[in-house]
């Protein structure tokens, strides 16, 4: 679970704060001056962390300091955990959407429900409406607050695209379009048209839903919150079969490829197409890519549909001061990020009054195509989670490894699809 987290999270600039730094853990309280100490704990970058620090300089509260724990960002799981059992959490710590349902089930977050009803500057109607929907549990509790947003959609290298002759991606494009051009930059010289761990990973069944999603078909899974059975209709059976045809052709990068470099290989210009988030603007604004680069919104069959998932900020039940803590917490979500964007658009708030902050960075960036897109993504009617949030989501990833990759491969049967839901509603049912 915190594997998968912190995978999803790392990608993301997520809010944070400090007016000193701290190297261990514990809840707010009392110091010697009378004033109340709120800490917290980020999983950002030393650079990050320099620019949230700066944001933070700003909060000014007589009766409350706020620490950050330092923590390396590379070993934030390891840490959150080692806290965890010992409940010495910080204030404030970053978490992912998974973590903070399966901690407010358990009782270890603080219930800010109340806190978040009704009308005003912070509320849960402050939020963007999906992204606040899937904070919270199935008995109304929210045990954290959704920072950022990750949306998706298909970075393309302009200038190859217009020497294989192919229109560029834009809102509206269909899957097959998306393969198609894949095909065609392939023949063009490009190791593989269109490079997409998102379709070929453990979360690629969860992306393929999109497909099925947007032809009017049934979904992967019917939630990944709560979910009473996944699916694999003839609609999504189709979508299925068009990767696996792009797959064979060499068109589209087949499991196993090695994405850790994918970026700096799309910013050299050896991937033409790479399904990837927003977040990877923020890098490329500093390492300037050599090509010529826009950001599309994933394809579609009929209607717009794409993946939702937002990282966020979580407090621990034990917490001394809830009051003080919601005051920061309210700061970071919200302030923090008119400050930290404009120099590191990487995210759009989930909270919508610091929302123009990240476009008006992308703008002045010349990144119109990454903002339209943002947008887009937000629009969406349709969505689908990018996995389940279940504490026994590891137990489906057994089951989609031994299928998924063979059937993307050709090597088993298209029809083990059904054999491969079957097996995980069989995990879902005892589970149940």
């Amino acid at each position: 679970m915190l594997k998968r987290t912190v995978h999803v999270a790392g990608a993301l600039l997520v809010a944070g704060g400090l007016l000193a730094t701290s190297a261990c853990g514990g809840s707010s309280g009392k110091e010697s001056g009378g004033k109340t100490t709120v800490t917290v704990m980020t999983w950002e970058s030393n650079a990050t962390n320099k620019l949230i620090d700066q944001a933070l300089a700003g909060f000014h509260d007589p009766d409350i300091t706020v620490k950050r724990i330092d923590t390396p960002n590379g070993n934030y799981g390891d840490k959150l955990a080692s806290l965890t059992q010992a409940k010495k959490l910080p204030d404030l710590f970053w978490c992912g959407n998974d973590t903070e349902l399966q901690y407010t089930g358990q009782g270890l977050l603080t219930d800010w429900s109340e806190k978040l009803s009704g009308s005003g500057d912070f509320t849960a109607g402050s939020f963007d409406p999906t992204a606040m929907k899937n904070w919270k549990t199935a008995d109304g509790r929210i045990g954290g607050v959704p920072s950022l947003m990750n949306t998706y959609g298909i970075w393309y290298d302009i200038d190859a695209f217009k020497a294989a002759g192919v229109a560029l991606p834009a809102a509206g494009w269909t899957w097959d379009e998306m393969y198609a051009a894949a095909e065609k930059l392939h023949q063009k010289g490009a190791k593989y048209g269109l490079v997409a761990d998102a379709m070929t990973a453990l979360d690629a069944p969860f992306s393929l839903s999109l497909y099925s999603l947007s032809a009017g078909g049934a979904p992967f899974a019917d939630s990944v919150h709560q979910p009473t059975e996944v699916t694999a209709d003839a609609t999504y059976t189709e979508g299925v079969g068009k990767l696996v045809a792009g797959i064979k052709s060499g068109a589209v990068a087949p499991p196993g490829y090695d994405i850790s470099s994918q970026q700096s290989l799309f910013a050299a210009g050896e991937i033409p197409m790479l399904w990837s988030g927003q977040w990877l603007a923020a890098g490329f604004l500093t390492d300037k890519p050599k090509i010529k680069y826009g950001f599309a919104p994933l394809p579609q069959v009929d209607k717009a549909a794409t993946l939702y998932d937002a990282v966020g900020i979580c407090t621990p039940s034990y917490t001394q001061n809830a009051d003080a803590t919601f005051k920061v917490l309210s700061y970071l979500n919200s302030t923090v990020w008119t400050k930290v964007l404009p120099d590191s658009p990487v995210a759009v708030p989930a909270y919508t009054g610091a929302q123009q902050a990240y476009y008006d960075a992308l703008d002045k960036a010349g990144l119109t195509t990454v903002a339209s897109t943002v947008k887009a993504d937000l629009d969406a009617s349709l969505t689908m989670g990018v996995r389940f949030t279940t504490p026994w989501a590891s137990q489906s990833n057994d089951v989609i490894t031994a299928y998924w990759p063979d059937i993307l491969q050709g090597k088993k049967p298209l029809s083990d699809l059904k054999t491969m839901t079957d097996k995980i509603n069989d995990v879902i049912k005892s589970n149940g």
